[in-house]
């Protein structure tokens, strides 16, 4: 297994590990978000504007779009709870790869959105509104992984939550202390960086998915979901090494 990820799944954290895992998800997160929205119109990680949505549909009387905007709220939310649920069962079995199993769950959702994206041209008017479901579904599994793994410090979806830390850190920094006896203002630089290489990751993300869905289509989630499968595989290997280790005798 490639020493440099060693560890950034593992049940054991520490803060680089959820900094490193953080920026990769951010990664994925805004290839997944901005390559979508080419594909099907809509951004899928927003619930804010989706829940602005829902109240203007309503508002308007527009039920169907109403109801559109719905799915897609609920959608995120079993996203999140089927982190929680899988991310606790394996916990109670002591697995090392509680955190990985959301992630390869999210691999797998990334390559059907690609089988379901070749097919969107034959049959726009059925998978055009799962598929959106499925990227919505997506989004709210991964950014309550690294929540959960982080508790709660490390979002990746959450780009305005994320811009809102910064900008306050960044007021912090460049405050003026005149008076030592008021004590002192300070920036979390910690904090900062991690917030600033967040925002950066989800940009860069959201560029290369841009991109990639513009000149090769819907194969671009093939690099997003092997990246994921990478990360979660030392994890996977020791549970399934213990699971055939003879009685008595721990796995390496």
């Amino acid at each position: 297994m490639l020493p440099f990820i060693r560890g950034w799944t593992d049940v054991q954290r520490t803060p680089r590990a959820n900094r490193r895992l953080g920026a990769t998800l951010a990664f994925v997160a805004g290839a997944a978000n901005a390559g979508g929205f080419l594909a099907v119109g809509q951004y899928t990680s927003h619930m804010t504007g989706v829940m602005s949505s829902l109240a203007d549909h309503l508002a308007l009387g527009q039920f169907l779009l109403a109801g559109a905007a719905l799915a897609a709220l609920v959608t995120f939310i079993a996203g999140a709870m089927s982190t929680a649920l899988l991310v606790n069962w394996a916990q109670r079995r002591q697995l090392h790869s509680s955190y990985s199993l959301p992630l390869l769950l999210e691999a797998s959702l990334l390559m059907v959105f690609g089988v379901l994206g070749a097919s969107l041209g034959l049959h726009s008017a059925l998978l055009l509104p799962a598929t959106v479901l499925l990227l919505c579904f997506t989004m709210g599994l991964q950014n309550a992984v690294i929540t959960k793994i982080s508790r709660a410090e490390i979002r990746t979806t959450h780009v305005t939550g994320l811009v809102t830390d910064l900008g306050i850190e960044l007021g912090k920094l460049v405050y003026v202390n005149r008076s030592a006896a008021l004590g002192q203002v300070r920036a979390n630089r910690e904090r900062l960086r991690t917030h600033a290489l967040l925002v950066a990751c989800f940009f860069v993300g959201g560029v290369m998915g841009a991109l990639g869905f513009k000149w090769v289509g819907y194969i671009t989630t093939v690099p997003l979901a092997a990246l994921l499968v990478l990360l979660s595989l030392r994890p996977l290997w020791r549970d399934v090494q213990a699971r055939l280790a003879p009685p008595g005798n721990a796995a390496p």
